[in-house]
């Protein structure tokens, strides 16, 4: 019996496959060293252009000439090759190819450590560097070492006023970020059936954050049914006995608003142990926590009241975007005081469009607070949408009460 990852790779733990790949993307960052390293191999082909996707949202809207101009490269490649291609606005590359393309049992590749977001759909899905994805453009195929699996079993529900984020910290912290270097992470145990798959894709986005290959979830019928709205139709993955390298045990029910501290992921502390936190910035969105549920609880919270401190939320794609228009959410949002920034990755790598200061502090829903990201000399602090959005009105950090 294997793990599943082992199921959707054909092989044993420790085994090295040669594999076609499903699906490949690159986004406007890696896209622009993925075909550098393509022209370099000297070839003029893209062996399946149907299975390759490029997608814009690093630094989308450009931010300066130079950026523009490689992005028109791109665009003209992507084109030229009949690729899939997403231009400034669609999104985030993990949260489009989350949205009816990532398919359970699918083997998927991105230029993008957090690739990993998608095992919350049932496939094995991992990041790669430019030069791995030159070559899959090429051939279609990628080897891979089999990894070992780390069992998270998760059991009870997660209660306000936590959230899925809240979870996925608190298994960083207790991992390490190094305590699953190479390693696949299953999500397992009766707990899952309560996280709606865009809390599951919280929950894997930050498996990279241990060090992960990827981090997975059984497709059941949550994951049926949010794929059939996307017109795709698919099946149960069922768990088989098999070996774990090793299993850890968490009761949702025990998790609890979190913080990660700067400069570390896995610097686990409390939110009750921080507050008071003077803020200069908060940011809401990333590929972590810029879904429609997230938008939905901002608002919830912000309705009616100001945000004390500057605030800056990107949705995670255009389709989120749209929903959250549709029922109001944005509106709530925007009258609270909130800048909306267009679809994509907006400050979290430090671009642009909310870049923060020398000696500024920023709460925010992203995966990383390593020192200088969102700008030099500032500091990250990561927690949850409800812990943004309190701490936002109350101009320091503060705790929802749910």
């Amino acid at each position: 019996m294997s793990t599943l990852s082992e199921r959707i790779l054909g092989g044993a733990a420790g085994e090295f496959v040669d594999r076609e790949v499903d699906r490949a993307y690159a986004h406007d960052g890696t896209g622009v060293l993925t075909l550098e390293a393509w022209h370099a191999m000297g070839t003029n082909t893209v062996a399946f252009p149907e299975r390759v996707y490029l997608l814009f949202d690093h630094i989308a809207p450009a931010n300066n000439s130079t950026t523009a101009g490689l992005q028109a490269e791109l665009r003209t490649f992507a084109r030229s090759k009949g690729l899939h291609f997403c231009d400034v606005g669609s999104g985030i590359c993990h949260q489009v190819m989350g949205e009816g393309s990532a398919l359970p049992g699918e083997i998927i590749v991105g230029a993008d450590s957090h690739t990993c977001t998608l095992g919350a759909f049932g496939a094995f899905a991992t990041g790669v560097g430019a030069t791995d994805m030159a070559a899959i453009w090429i051939s279609g195929k990628s080897w891979f070492r089999v990894p070992e699996t780390i069992a998270i079993h998760l059991e009870g529900n997660v209660r306000a006023p936590a959230e899925a984020k809240d979870l996925a910290l608190a298994y960083v912290g207790r991992l390490g970020m190094d305590g699953a270097t190479y390693r696949s992470i299953e999500f397992v145990g009766d707990g899952v059936a309560g996280l709606s798959m865009d809390s599951r894709q919280t929950v894997s986005n930050l498996a990279v954050e241990t060090g992960a290959k990827t981090g997975l979830f059984y497709a059941d019928e949550v994951t049926i049914q949010y794929l059939s709205e996307s017109g795709q139709k698919t099946a149960i993955q069922h768990p088989e006995e098999c070996r774990y390298e090793k299993e850890i045990g968490i009761d949702l029910d025990d998790i609890v608003p979190v913080v990660a501290v700067p400069p570390r992921v896995d610097s686990i502390k409390p939110a009750g142990d921080l507050l008071g936190l003077p803020l200069d910035q908060v940011f809401i969105g990333t590929c972590t926590n810029g879904r429609y549920e997230d938008l939905k609880r901002l608002a919830e919270i912000l309705k009616g009241k100001r945000v004390r401190v500057r605030t800056v939320v990107a949705p995670a794609s255009r389709e989120v975007l749209l929903r959250a228009v549709g029922t109001g959410v944005i509106a709530d949002i925007v009258q609270a005081g909130c800048v909306l920034l267009p679809p994509g990755c907006g400050p979290c790598l430090g671009a642009h469009m909310g870049v923060i200061g020398e000696g500024e502090i920023c709460l925010s829903t992203a995966n990383r607070n390593f020192r200088n990201r969102m700008g030099v000399g500032g500091e990250i602090y990561l927690c949850s949408v409800a812990t943004a959005a309190t701490s936002a009105l109350a101009g320091e950090l503060a705790v929802w009460e749910g």
